[in-house]
């Protein structure tokens, strides 16, 4: 018997020793988890996210953020992040303390054209979101996409945002062929058809800004017109709002759109949170 007692007691104690042993990782965890969720949900910072088009590096909008600073009495911090083909994810640049409204860009090695090369964008873009939401604990956030940069965060938020439980407030899409070259929109290509089929994924308390150029009367001098207008068979109806907005004169050209003052008031006016106007209905513009 008194073996079988000091048996029990050896028993007893390994017993006790593996809860503790559990108990504690456990503990630990949760409360990291909790810390977590509390930054998360504290937190007041809302970036600017922005993705720029095939060809183009993170410093695509250089000159665009100089604009924004000198014409802002809120100066915004540049941090670019850079996405590798091998998963490899680099920032560059850091968020100023204090700077609740930082403008970051994400760009990928993979920077080529075609339907295909969008799609590993978007997945290449849902890593360094996935990175920067978990680094930086923002609960809000705006976003801009250049040129295919626009059809990019079209596919993300079609595909991956869904997963995360991150608000996207505003989403500006700048020259952004959602027909590629197509101007026919009775000719819809195979990347529209799939947007529009999974067009019920997107957010519907999203507010969506469509910008074209006009070099000339069809198109900024590479994107069609009625390519970028090929956007409201995907947003419209889909979203809290959608806006179509066309801008002319000097630097309505596809590539120079970026620093088009006219698009620097837009995203001044309607994209950062200290110019927001009081409603949608301040947009003057084609509401659909």
């Amino acid at each position: 018997m008194t073996v079988n007692r000091k048996h029990s007691r050896i028993v007893l104690l390994v017993i006790f020793i593996l809860l503790i042993g559990l108990a504690i990782p456990s503990y630990i965890w949760t409360k990291r988890n909790i810390q977590d969720l509390g930054k998360w949900q504290n937190s007041r910072l809302s970036p600017v996210i922005m993705i720029p088009g095939s060809s183009a590096t993170i410093n695509r909008f250089d000159d665009l953020v100089k604009l924004l600073n000198k014409n802002d009495h809120q100066k915004h911090s540049l941090l670019k992040v850079k996405v590798y083909n091998n998963g490899k994810i680099k920032y560059y640049g850091k968020i100023r303390s204090g700077d609740n409204e930082p403008i970051i860009v994400v760009g990928f090695e993979n920077n080529h054209d075609g339907y295909n090369n969008i799609l590993k964008q978007a997945k290449m873009f849902n890593e360094a979101f996935k990175s920067l939401q978990k680094r930086y604990y923002f609960n809000n956030f705006k976003a801009i996409g250049h040129s295919n940069g626009g059809l990019v965060y079209t596919a993300f938020l079609e595909k991956y945002y869904k997963d995360y439980d991150v608000k996207m407030t505003r989403l500006m899409t700048i020259g952004s062929p959602f027909n590629f070259g197509e101007s026919n929109l009775k000719y819809k290509t195979q990347m529209l058809a799939d947007f529009i089929k999974q067009r019920g994924n997107l957010p519907k308390d999203l507010v969506v800004y469509s910008v074209a150029g006009t070099e000339n009367y069809d198109s900024d001098g590479l994107v069609p017109v009625n390519s970028v207008e090929a956007g409201k068979y995907v947003f419209q109806n889909q979203v809290k709002s959608y806006t179509e907005i066309t801008v002319t004169g000097i630097n309505a050209q596809h590539s120079d759109l970026p620093q088009n003052q006219q698009i620097v008031d837009l995203i001044q006016k309607y994209i950062l949170d200290n110019q927001m106007p009081k409603n949608d209905n301040d947009v003057k513009k084609d509401n659909k």
